[in-house]
Order: C-alpha cells, then sequence, then structure tokens
C-alpha cells in the first residue's frame, strides 16, 4: 500500500504559501473548511486564489464560520465567484429548538483538500496575525489516507444541502489508513476526539506530551493524565502563559496544582501565543489537528484531528516539543505558595469550568 507524505508546519507563511501553491495546482476540486477569515493581506490571497481555481473550472466549495467572522464584513465573502460554492454556517442552525446540541456547535475546523490527494490539517486560521504573532502546528499530506479530510467537509457540507447541491461520494484507498482522521460532527452528536485522547492516554506507558492553547479537560480526561503520571508515565502538557482568553487562562490554572501534585510537569510557553493542538504517546502515536483539551472543542464543536501511528513522524513531533520547551517556564512546587487571593479567585471560577 502507497504511504502518505507527512509534513509539519510550525510557520503560518509557510504553510500558507504551500496551500496557496496547492489550490494553484488543482485540477478538479478544492474544498476548505475553516473556522477564522480574516479579511486582511492573507485572507485576500486565499480570495483571489480561490477564484483563480473556480475560473479555470476546479470544482471549489468553501465553509467558514458565521459566529468567528462576525466582525469580517459581509462585502469581503461577496467577492468571491459566483462559481463557488460557499456555506456560511450560521451562528444557530434553523432547527435549534429540535436540539440545541445538534445545532449551534462552531466550525472551528481548519481543512483544505486539493484534488483528493493533498490535504492540509491543523491549528492555523486565515489571517497575518497567526503567521507572524502566533506559535501553531499545521500537518499536509500528500497521497493515500486523505479521504476521511474530505469526509469531515462533505459531511458536515452535505448534511445542510438538498441532493442535487451535495459534494459527491468517492470510496477510500483503503480500508485501513495509516493516517487516521477523527471528526466531530454535532449535527449527529458524534465526538470521537474525545474517545481518541482517551485511549491514547489510558495506553500509555512512557510518556504523553500534549501542546494545546486552552486547557480545561473534562474528569476522565484529567483523571487519565494524573492517572498515567501516577503509574510512572512521564507527563507533560505544554500550554501558552499568556493565551488571547483570560478568563480562559484563569480557569485552566486551577487544574495545575492537582497535576503537579500528580507529577505532571506543566510548561508555560512564553515567546508568543502558542496555539497548537498537538500530542504524542510512547513516540509511537500523534495527534495534530484543531481540537484543544476544553469542554467545547470535545463535547460541542465541529472538529478535525488527525491520528498517526508511526514511530518516525512521533519522533518528528517530539522534536517539535523539544524546541518548544526551550521558550518555556516549567511550574515547580512553588506553584501551590501563590497569593491566597489568587487561589481564591481560581476556585470562584471552578463553576464555569463546564462552559468553557
Amino acid at each position: 500500500m502507497e504511504e502518505s507524505e507527512l509534513s509539519i508546519y510550525t510557520d503560518g507563511a509557510a504553510v500558507y504559501d504551500d496551500m496557496i501553491d496547492a489550490i494553484n495546482s488543482a485540477r478538479h476540486s478544492v474544498l476548505m473548511e475553516a473556522f477564522i477569515w480574516k479579511n486582511d493581506e492573507v485572507g485576500q490571497r486565499f480570495v483571489d486564489t480561490f477564484n483563480a481555481a473556480a475560473g479555470r473550472g476546479v470544482d471549489t466549495y468553501l465553509i467558514y464560520d458565521g459566529f468567528a467572522n462576525m466582525l469580517v464584513p459581509r462585502s469581503f465573502y461577496r467577492q468571491l465567484s459566483e462559481q463557488i460554492h460557499v456555506y456560511r454556517l450560521p451562528v444557530v442552525g434553523r432547527k435549534f429548538w429540535k436540539g440545541p446540541l445538534r445545532y449551534t456547535g462552531v466550525n472551528h475546523s481548519k481543512i483544505l483538500v486539493v484534488d483528493d490527494a493533498i490535504g492540509f490539517v491543523g491549528g492555523y486560521n486565515i489571517g497575518s496575525l497567526y503567521a507572524r504573532q502566533w506559535r501553531d502546528t499545521h500537518l499536509r499530506g500528500i497521497g493515500p489516507g486523505l479521504w476521511g479530510l474530505r469526509q469531515s467537509i462533505t459531511r458536515l457540507w452535505n448534511e445542510a444541502h438538498e441532493p442535487g447541491e451535495q459534494i459527491p461520494w468517492i470510496p477510500p484507498h483503503s480500508w485501513k489508513p495509516e493516517l487516521n482522521v477523527a471528526a466531530n460532527l454535532p449535527i449527529q452528536l458524534v465526538y470521537p476526539i474525545r474517545h481518541m485522547y482517551l485511549m491514547a492516554f489510558e495506553k500509555a506507558r512512557d510518556r504523553i506530551w500534549l501542546t494545546t492553547p486552552y486547557f480545561i479537560p473534562d474528569q476522565q480526561i484529567l483523571e487519565a493524565l494524573v492517572a498515567a503520571a501516577e503509574r510512572g508515565v512521564d507527563v507533560r502538557v505544554m500550554v501558552p502563559r499568556d493565551s488571547n482568553h483570560v478568563l480562559g487562562d484563569w480557569v485552566s490554572r486551577g487544574f495545575f496544582g492537582e497535576l503537579l501534585e500528580a507529577g505532571v510537569s506543566i510548561l508555560r510557553y512564553t515567546s508568543s501565543m502558542m496555539h497548537a493542538k498537538t500530542a504524542t504517546v510512547d513516540g509511537q502515536w500523534s495527534t495534530v489537528g484543531t481540537a484543544n483539551i476544553d469542554r467545547l472543542s470535545l463535547t460541542f464543536n465541529y472538529e478535525t484531528n488527525v491520528e498517526i501511528i508511526d514511530p518516525k513522524f512521533a519522533a518528528e513531533l517530539e522534536k517539535v516539543f523539544r524546541s518548544d520547551a526551550e521558550h518555556c517556564e516549567q511550574l515547580s512546587s512553588a506553584w501551590h505558595d501563590r497569593h491566597p487571593m489568587v487561589r481564591v479567585a481560581e476556585a470562584a471560577l471552578v463553576p464555569l469550568r463546564p462552559w468553557l
């Protein structure tokens, strides 16, 4: 079986350039799912490139989130060619009253699939801010195994469109691709990413190295990490020292004491906003994707992660983790001695955990 060629990106300008190149090379199809799509020079590059692809006859389907882009003028998206199929995921679905959980999830996925042969997925939104000031991780795959990324987009699109407007189904290359895709689909109450993480943490024997911008785990995820550390697994959790969500930071800090007591290492990235969503376990299992370790990502939003069981890829992702760790401060036992009023404030935010 032919294997997919995988590349890791930690530079926004590089991943944007390669995404643009892939769209420019498209012959028959371009499918994209986006969360934030800024109306700046980077966002405009994508508009122009999509229009050029559609103009030469490429079937182009774009999904972007309505809530995340409420402040972006609609005129920006109206630049897209009439030849392009566009779906702005509404803030609240028309059938909200029938099932709030099914019709209120935001589209947090960031996926691009070109000609069913090149796929991109990861944390990068579209905008100059994310390339210049944020530290993120994206993945490119070339070859078979990308069917799951395509299917993640088509399932969301097809749920919202009549049969004559749907993206056609294609068969996968294999029943056992080396790159497995886990995609949350709230409209069907399907949330496999949480289960994927739980299974990986519970299998860990040697190490769990986790990077996430917003660390607000539910009780089961928290217990899995604590249990792993207590049985001798090297558990390291990397988060930003200061994220773009101050309230989320305060809630996250309320978990640090329990983790430190169990032997978990907490690394706080100091160079910029850490936005990567990655993990490796035992030098064998890895994931790169769009889901944070919080309630919204694991039990509410449309999200997409790839799961890869390959020592070579895990080694590359561990290199990235080690490099990032050089720009981190590691919490020590002195964390327990912080000001009593700080601990009171963190405790007061505990009731908010299920909603963040």
